[in-house]
């Protein structure tokens, strides 16, 4: 067989072998009770090749850790989600840190703002959100940051503590294409999944169509934000190939490309080798 035969046979066989890389899931919810070994353990074999479990908690980042350790294929990350940062003090950073410097966590976070719930207090979150960034700065980890309704707090926030020297991801992406201009010129990634696919989706749609390739990944945030159209049911890793074909159809290249072009950004942005 000629060098060129046998180039092109690695090159298909490659293309075969990319899989699909979940940026963000959380693994360890309770709607996960009934099957999550199997469905955890089967993921490989059906298409799936590595999940990112996302700490959102004390108790969470525990089961993470748990999952990490059991599952070869399971990444996680070590934070508290703002709604929950009222449980934080000095000893619970000074546990995270401890966390975040186990083998399999890749990230901090998923930390941030969020002024849907309004809960705790605003500063309370500010307060801690400044905090687990100075904490990724410190064990050299990126953040997986989430906002929601929090558009310019989160990013004065993150400028104010040159958010862009640290890394990350702006976890489920939900603002328009002015404000992905701002942290694509960042440095972070921006996380696509199920609203993708959502009627009311048109801004994360205009996104997806305005933003380099190689700042996306591709997320679940599973249980939750299931795809058309199996919308309000439990999502799981599984449904991600729904969201390849939508970042398919809107960018006009092939799902395969989507796929590896995402894997490899997944790997990136955790800072993962081959």
């Amino acid at each position: 067989m000629s060098a060129w035969h046998l180039q092109q046979e690695s090159e298909e066989q490659e293309k075969e072998s990319v899989m699909i890389f979940d940026t963000h899931a959380h693994y360890d919810d309770e709607a996960f009770d009934e099957d999550r070994e199997q469905l955890i353990s089967g993921l490989p074999s059906r298409g799936i090749e590595a999940v990112v479990n996302i700490g959102a908690s004390i108790r969470t980042t525990e089961n993470t850790l748990e999952l990490v350790r059991k599952y070869p294929h399971v990444y996680g990350t070590a934070g508290v989600h703002p709604n929950e940062t009222g449980e934080l003090t000095d000893q619970k950073i000074d546990w995270l840190r401890e966390a975040a410097a186990s083998p399999g966590i890749v990230a901090v976070g998923e930390i941030g703002l969020d002024y849907y719930w309004d809960e705790p207090d605003r500063e309370t979150q500010k307060y801690w959100f400044v905090r687990q960034l100075d904490l990724a700065r410190e064990v050299k980890l990126p953040v997986v940051i989430h906002s929601r309704d929090a558009a310019k707090d989160t990013l004065d926030i993150m400028k104010a503590q040159k958010s862009e020297e640290i890394g990350g991801v702006i976890h489920c992406f939900s603002y328009g294409v002015e404000l992905a201009r701002e942290y694509l010129n960042m440095g972070f990634y921006l996380g696509v999944g199920g609203v993708l696919t959502f009627k009311n989706g048109r801004k994360l749609r205009e996104v997806v169509e305005y933003m380099p390739m190689d700042r996306m990944v591709l997320e679940t945030d599973c249980p939750y934000l299931s795809p058309v159209p199996f919308r309000g049911k439990r999502n799981s890793s599984l449904n991600l190939p729904l969201v390849v074909k939508a970042v398919s159809e809107i960018r006009g290249i092939p799902e395969e490309e989507v796929i590896r072009i995402t894997r490899d950004n997944g790997r990136a942005l955790y800072r993962l080798e081959d």
